[in-house]
């Protein structure tokens, strides 16, 4: 069976914004990332499947999800052509100013101490630099194994601090627990209640946003889109310290995110042949071998396949919806199993997805590793989101810093030539000082007189 250019493209496509539905349910229920992009859906939705609130985070990511990518790919239909013109304005300056803003912010996602926070983003962007370096090809932190050159991979490091960690948390526990309890299986229990979706209504249409401006900027996508949606919810709040204990808030936003964003990345690879990350350059060179140029032209010269794309985001979307939704009550049986059984299970989706991604042994023995240190570390009191945070960013930043100080020919002056730029330093710098100004004022107040 031979597939024409254009089914052929709709059905990478739709693997592709496919995959961030699906994502979310091993995020909620195991922990486990399903996709890269559902890392930041791990850190509010398995506490509310744990709470027996797994229904309510599933149903709000695939409503979330569903408004989001429909809301996105309206906009593209509209007015996403026009709105390269504005990620054009982005080049290797303003870039390494957000990703520097958040950084600043990652340090704000862990619970505890501020320092421990620190230290954790420390290590992420350590961890961040091994491999080859993309300008000199020098190897870094390789110690002659190969299998570093192209550094860690984010999915693998996600399922080691996450997956694998959790898992040997509830081996360490003394008391044997009982499956999570749901209060009722039936359908219409299990889905958002009223109070649910007023929580989420602003979160999912803040994601949305947030996630199709950063949809069209090469090199953000999905997961970067989550992640900045999580840091706005938990910023926005006005109870912060309930984020990462089951706030609604947390799965609503990074879902609409993250679905926003892989819907938006499109656009920059259709009309400017410029890929926002891996997956979508993977299609592009299915473009490039049908022999279909992307660029400015292509809505003109090829209109049944822009617009059979756009077509096919929203027939997916609300095929995906109607798939996920009923099948919620048949997700959520899985917290019936027993953790002694769970926790094998566990380990053995960690163990499969490790090596399905290069097929290497290497591979499950990073996981394992990454959870065997992960486990130490929080057990210590240290949280692992802003490591996985700041590993994210790390390259991120290296790779538009370097190629900032090449445009300025060395100089950091470069930074200040930007108005964008120094709007977002000047948010960065205010961020640091501010804390550090009320905590001076606090001493003054309390010190001794």
């Amino acid at each position: 069976m031979v597939l024409d250019q254009t089914s052929a493209i709709i059905l990478l496509a739709g693997i592709y914004y496919g995959s961030q539905y699906g994502g979310s349910i091993t995020s909620v229920l195991m922990r486990v990332p399903g996709e890269a992009s559902s890392v930041m859906t791990c850190f509010d939705g398995y506490p509310m499947a744990k709470q027996g609130r797994a229904g309510a985070a599933l149903g709000i990511s695939a409503f979330g999800s569903f408004i989001a990518g429909i809301s996105a790919t309206l906009a593209i239909a509209i007015i996403g052509p026009a709105f390269t013109k504005v990620a054009l304005a982005f080049g290797p300056v303003e870039k390494s100013s957000i990703v520097l803003l958040g950084l600043v912010l990652a340090a704000s996602v862990g619970e505890g101490p501020r320092i421990r926070a620190w230290t954790m983003v420390a290590l992420g962007l350590l961890l961040s630099t091994v491999g080859v370096d993309l300008i000199s090809g020098a190897e870094r932190f390789t110690f002659e194994v190969s299998y570093l050159r192209d550094g860690f991979n984010i999915a693998i490091l996600a399922m080691g601090l996450f997956g694998m960690s959790e898992v040997l948390m509830l081996i360490q526990q003394k008391e044997a627990h009982e499956a999570t309890r749901m209060p009722s299986y039936r359908l219409r229990d299990l889905l958002p209640n009223r109070k649910d979706w007023k929580a989420s209504g602003g979160p999912i249409a803040r994601g949305t946003v947030l996630g199709f401006f950063l949809g069209l900027l090469p090199g953000g996508g999905a997961l970067v889109a989550g992640f900045a949606s999580y840091l706005m919810e938990k910023k926005l709040s006005r109870s912060p310290e309930r984020f990462g204990k089951g706030a609604i808030e947390g799965v609503a936003g990074p879902e609409s995110a993250n679905n926003a964003a892989a819907q938006a990345s499109f656009i920059p690879m259709l009309c400017l042949g410029i890929p926002a990350n891996a997956v979508i350059g993977i299609i592009m060179g299915a473009l490039l071998m049908q022999n279909v140029v992307p660029g400015p032209q292509i809505i003109s010269e090829h209109p049944q396949l822009f617009w059979g794309i756009v077509a096919s985001m929203l027939i997916g979307n609300a095929m995906l919806v109607v798939l996920n939704v009923p099948m919620i009550r048949v997700f959520v049986l899985l917290l019936k199993v027993p953790q002694a059984v769970l926790a094998p299970l566990i380990v053995l989706f960690c163990v499969i997805g490790a090596f399905s991604l290069n097929n290497s042994m290497f591979d499950v023995g990073v996981v394992i590793g990454c959870g065997f240190v992960a486990y130490g570390l929080r057990k210590a009191g240290f949280d692992m989101a802003p490591l996985l945070l700041a590993f994210l960013l790390g390259s991120l930043l290296e790779e538009n810093l370097r190629q900032s100080l090449i445009l300025g020919e060395g100089s950091p002056m470069i930074f200040t030539e930007s108005p964008i730029s120094i709007c977002l330093i000047l948010f960065t710098l205010a961020i640091l000082i501010i804390p550090m100004i009320k905590n001076i004022g606090v001493w003054f107040v309390r010190r001794p007189s």
